[in-house]
């Protein structure tokens, strides 16, 4: 295979280098193109552009693949925790055994947070959107931590804002939650592990001595899990790209929680239960929807089937059913937006048309049942996929900042006005 490929333009012909992977994806380098010819590219939406090199996630979505530094996503949900995963997106490796004592016993220190963080909480009504709380608590910390808006800090002190927003997610998370529903918010429990002892922040009433379901914190953990990192993803990008401006670490992941609470984005797993209640006020016929489904002169869509990105079958997927049956095995939920999910899912599982067309239900449709079971409402559904995706975006911070990557600045064609006069505005 050449090294180079060839631009023609003009009559001058341009080798542009051509680069290859470690898993024989292959990209041209056009990050001279505009300083040799004069051109830019139009790529709407960035489908084609790779906008860095990175080590931390490898996604094939024609083959069903998904791994973090190399281990499949298969693997490391059965035999991983959820921290030991974080442990290794962020600093590329597998911790040993002391390694991830240090790492889980640094996080169980930071969980409190500072009690003037609670006013800020208690300045937002309850009708506030906890993805808006959530972002603000979370951008907060450059206040209560303005050493860490500096970016040329020692590794230490990196490592030591990494732990306080790992360690105080869950806290931020569950005290949105607990903002929507005007319920007094719970401190942390660090006899608790990490699952733990947000399932009790969340769920937990004053006076009450919590019981952590073990297969609840079981199925929470996979799902974190398995939303940890996609690559390039849009909220991923947005954290890249305000870090390139050498914002803090807190800036950055508050500007990609952002970014994921777009309905585009993260709200996927929300609008399946918003299309069963659809089907549940419409008298609960699955069929009658699966036909319309299928009729392309209908607007209705089948929420949580198929995928963007994998075009055969969503690994993650596999992985969920099985922690969203043993949810409702453990927990025998009696919830007729459950019964119709379950009748969704074995008529596309089975049906021709979603056979061929490989619309199988993908993790979004799978982690919706589980939290709406474990009683949580769809509001906080994009709060948990952030919880979830955080160690991620702090490895993609992490390593734009080690490879002192330029500042994110995309170019544009501009197809407006030509240079026009002014008029007074008495002669207009």
């Amino acid at each position: 295979m050449s090294d180079h490929a060839k631009l023609s333009y003009a009559g001058k012909d341009y080798d542009l280098p051509v680069i290859e992977g470690t898993e024989k994806e292959i990209a041209v380098d056009i990050s001279k193109l505009r300083a040799d010819t004069g051109l830019i590219t139009i790529d709407p939406g960035f489908k084609n552009t790779g906008s860095t090199k990175s080590a931390i996630t490898f996604l094939n979505g024609e083959e069903g693949i998904l791994r973090y530094r190399g281990y499949s996503i298969e693997e490391l949900a059965e035999k991983s925790s959820f921290l030991e995963v974080s442990y290794l997106l962020i600093y590329g490796e597998l911790p040993t055994k002391p390694q991830l004592e240090h790492f889980q016993n640094e996080i169980t220190t930071h969980t409190l947070v500072h009690e003037d963080i609670k006013k800020i909480l208690d300045g937002f009504p309850s009708n506030a959107h906890p993805m808006g709380v959530l972002s603000s608590l979370v951008c907060s910390l450059t206040a209560f931590y303005p050493e860490s808006l500096d970016p040329n800090r020692s590794a230490k002190e990196v490592d030591l804002s990494i732990i306080r927003i790992l360690s105080k997610m869950p806290t931020f998370a569950a005290w949105a939650f607990k903002n929507q529903i005007g319920h007094p918010v719970n401190y942390p429990d660090n006899e608790l592990d990490y699952d733990s002892n947000f399932l009790k922040m969340m769920f937990a009433l004053p006076a009450e001595k919590y019981k952590v379901n073990p297969v609840v914190a079981k199925a929470l953990d996979t799902l974190l899990i398995l939303h940890a990192d996609h690559e390039q993803n849009c909220s991923t990008s947005t954290v890249r790209v305000v870090g390139s401006s050498q914002a803090s670490l807190y800036a950055s992941i508050s500007a990609g929680i952002n970014a994921l609470w777009g309905p585009l984005h993260g709200g996927a797993n929300q609008a399946v239960l918003e299309m069963l209640e659809q089907i549940e006020k419409d008298g609960g016929d699955t069929s009658k929807f699966i036909a319309k489904a299928k009729d392309k002169n209908d607007p209705f869509r089948l929420m949580g089937f198929g995928h963007r990105v994998y075009k055969n079958f969503d690994p993650r997927a596999k992985i969920i059913k099985k922690a969203a049956d043993d949810v409702l095995d453990q927990l025998g939920v009696d919830d007729p937006l459950l019964n119709i999910a379950k009748e969704l899912e074995a008529i596309a599982l089975k049906d021709e048309y979603f056979v061929e067309k490989k619309l199988y239900p993908n993790v979004d449709f799978y982690s919706g049942i589980i939290y709406r079971a474990m009683g949580i409402p769809t509001e906080m559904f994009t709060v948990m996929f952030a919880l979830g995706r955080l160690p991620g975006w702090i490895a993609q911070w992490k390593e734009m900042r080690e490879n002192n990557e330029p500042i994110g600045r995309p170019r544009q064609v501009y197809t407006g006005e030509n240079l026009r006069s002014y008029v007074d505005v008495n002669k207009r």
